[in-house]
């Protein structure tokens, strides 16, 4: 797949606060990417600036090879799908979405055609007639995205489309999103602050941070092989513990020696060691690498996910088998479920599970205040 869109050294500051800081991304013809990060990150902006709706402050913004910074956004090739689906109240469905050919003054049997085939395309056949307010948010949404594809535009931008949806209908739309991107053909740019949507959707994830790009990989590489202890905490549950890389293929952690796969580290460097939950196996004391107690127990279903402190810091594991609090259990490691990172920015910052328990004690303690006044009740 050829580039469509790049980004070169895009900087962006409101207010004195730099929201994006030197970014350089480039997006294929026909991918689905995600824009992936916490609030503030800065993805929001990076779709805003790919739309026309905000201009860098410095840098360069490219479609097809051509600079189009000071293009508006109605002449670029690019439509945009919002958490609020600005939807025309007063037409109805088939209105709503031929609402941009009627622009272009098309004729009616055209209109007709092709409205026609972008509402079986996103399964609202027979809606033609409906009144917009009377639909499921689900609809709304669907309505929405057709209304932005029947312009047959090279790249559709999502902002957090699904975030006011209930649990089960975003997980099927996620489904009904990539089965009309795949359908389409058309480039589809996606922001969310949802690791699972990412995962399950994207050709290729962009995972941002204080206004810099963090990683970009495919779902795979970017959840087995995280670059930072941002990416590895962000892209699912992960222990990250301090180590030592003794040489290639041997780390030191938690008091115990283990083969891995990684190298490319200088002797006895010290590193970030990343463990999903799901890798670790719980096994009887004679048998364990290392050893902990089990502090805390909670049913998740499919698995009893347990919080196990191991020589003071708090890991988290995801077992089939029940073990009650209290209990003294060995836990044993395979060399390919150890990632080793470099130390970064963000080391020490994630990956211990007491910090959860500890933020919850501290918000229910009336007297932690963290040193500021008490202004309940002030505006």
């Amino acid at each position: 797949m050829s580039k469509l869109i790049e980004l070169r050294g895009i900087t962006k500051s409101y207010d004195g606060e730099k929201i994006l800081d030197s970014i350089d991304l480039y997006i294929r013809d026909k991918e689905f990417v995600t824009l992936l990060g916490p609030s503030g990150c800065g993805k929001t902006t990076t779709l805003r600036i790919i739309g026309g709706f905000e201009t860098p402050d410095e840098g360069d913004v490219l479609f097809d090879g051509v600079r189009i910074n000071d293009l508006p956004p109605y002449k670029r090739q690019v439509n945009t799908v919002f958490q609020k689906y600005a939807l025309f109240p007063h037409l109805n469905v088939f209105e709503n979405v031929a609402f941009a050919l009627r622009l272009k003054k098309l004729p009616e049997d055209e209109i007709v055609r092709r409205v026609k085939e972008m509402l079986e395309m996103v399964s609202l056949k027979g809606f033609e007639r409906k009144n917009v307010n009377l639909l499921s948010g689900g609809q709304q949404q669907r309505v929405a995205i057709a209304r932005a594809l029947i312009n047959r535009p090279r790249v559709l931008l999502l902002d957090e489309p699904l975030g006011a949806l209930d649990l089960k209908l975003r997980k099927d739309m996620q489904i009904e999103l990539k089965k009309i991107q795949k359908a389409t053909g058309i480039t589809f740019i996606y922001v969310t602050h949802d690791q699972e949507e990412a995962l399950s959707m994207s050709d290729t994830i962009v995972v941002m941070m204080n206004g810099v790009i963090q990683q970009i990989g495919t779902p795979t590489d970017i959840y087995n092989e995280p670059k930072n202890a941002f990416v590895a905490d962000f892209i699912g549950e992960s222990n990250i513990i301090d180590g030592v890389m003794l040489e290639d293929r041997r780390v030191s952690f938690s008091g115990h020696v283990f083969d891995c796969l990684d190298t490319g580290f200088d002797s006895k460097e010290p590193v970030d060691v990343v463990v999903r939950p799901e890798d670790v196996d719980v096994v009887p004391l004679d048998r364990g690498m290392l050893r902990g107690t089990v502090t805390g127990v909670t049913f998740k279903g499919d698995y009893y996910e347990i919080i196990v402190d191991v020589c003071d810091f708090k890991w988290m594991i995801e077992t089939s088998d029940f073990v009650g609090e209290g209990t003294e259990i060995g836990l044993y490691v395979e060399p390919d479920a150890i990632h080793v990172m470099k130390k970064s920015e963000f080391s020490g910052q994630f990956g211990d599970y007491s910090t959860f328990s500890d933020e919850m004690d501290n918000l229910s303690n009336p007297d932690a205040v963290d040193g500021e006044e008490d202004t309940a009740g002030d505006e």
